[in-house]
């Protein structure tokens, strides 16, 4: 394997984040291949998550939202006779839109791994039945790809001396509480996190808020419901979510939304209770021993995230 394409429909941080382990597997079994990455939104890789260190290049046709515009066909042709990249030995598909990969497949290659309309593109037998791409791609190439997972070593030791700093002691209790993306009601009520911040301070716990730094009218009111409350990222000229994972790092657990810093959390491997409403937890929860899941469709049959009552939170910490 020389170059290897891998295709990611997904807009979010999260969405990115989670291909990590994906990724450092791959890298690790084909240690001298160059690897690509195409995305339908920006590349993360070489934009918010740069302080991640990871080792992939961007594979940009000029073509915005890659995959989701039919008329995209009648330029990708051209594109690539401009990149001068050739054929690529394997092309992964990550998601399951029949228009995407339809587009996606007009880029030469030697085998196309994909799900979509289970597995009718892909150039081998995979499995339909599974979500997970290490255990399909290891049957798709005919051999064991080891899962390599992220270290916490991997970030610089700037990072990692800053959240050292900025979170000295122990008793951290980490709070994820915003949503990026508004397309549905993910967020927890702000009243019900400042009721279980402020139980487990009862209990000698330090809370520790994630919270950007424009959000300053919400900051001020947790910082008057919640007075221990502290907020690490406010006292830091650094600002990246590598920052994030490292300061997580030094937390005993944390709490979250759906969102993606509970994914930059859960690269620090620590144990994580996260509240799901109407997003599928079965897909987007970290996928680790540490994690823990609220989902009120299962609780209460409902998408409503409020329906998750603060002591129900407070019994899995």
């Amino acid at each position: 394997m020389r170059k290897i394409l891998i295709y990611n429909s997904g807009g979010g941080l999260g969405d990115s984040i989670q291909l990590f382990p994906l990724i450092l597997s791959l890298q690790n079994h084909y240690k001298k291949s160059r690897f690509f990455y195409l995305g339908a939104h920006q590349n993360h890789f070489r934009g918010k998550l740069k302080e991640y260190n990871f080792d992939i290049e961007t594979f940009d046709l000029n073509l915005k939202y890659f995959g989701f515009r039919w008329w995209h066909f009648f330029f990708i042709k051209k594109r690539l006779i401009e990149k001068g990249l050739g054929k690529f030995d394997l092309i992964i598909d990550l998601q399951t839109k029949f228009r995407n990969s339809v587009l996606l497949k007009q880029i030469p290659h030697e085998m196309f791994y994909s799900r979509t309309l289970n597995g009718f593109f892909s150039s081998k037998k995979i499995k339909t039945n599974t979500l997970n791409h290490l255990e399909n791609l290891s049957l798709f190439i005919e051999d064991d790809i080891i899962e390599t997972e992220f270290k916490i070593k991997k970030l610089s030791k700037i990072l990692l001396s800053e959240a050292k700093k900025l979170l000295p002691n122990s008793n951290y209790v980490g709070f994820s509480i915003t949503q990026g993306n508004e397309y549905r009601k993910k967020s927890w009520s702000i009243y019900k996190f400042t009721a279980l911040a402020n139980k487990i301070t009862s209990k000698n716990k330090i809370p520790v808020f994630f919270i950007e730094k424009d959000k300053i009218e919400l900051i001020e009111k947790i910082k008057n419901q919640v007075p221990s409350a502290i907020f690490p990222e406010l006292n830091s000229k650094l600002s990246c979510p590598a920052l994030v994972t490292a300061l997580s790092s030094r937390l005993e657990k944390a709490i979250s939304i759906d969102n993606g810093i509970m994914h930059m959390i859960a690269l620090a491997k620590i144990p994580m209770v996260v509240l799901f409403g109407p997003t599928n937890s079965k897909k987007f929860a970290p996928k680790n021993k540490y994690t823990k899941i609220l989902d009120s469709k299962k609780m209460h049959n409902t998408e409503d995230i409020n329906s998750i009552e603060v002591d129900e939170v407070l019994s899995l910490i």
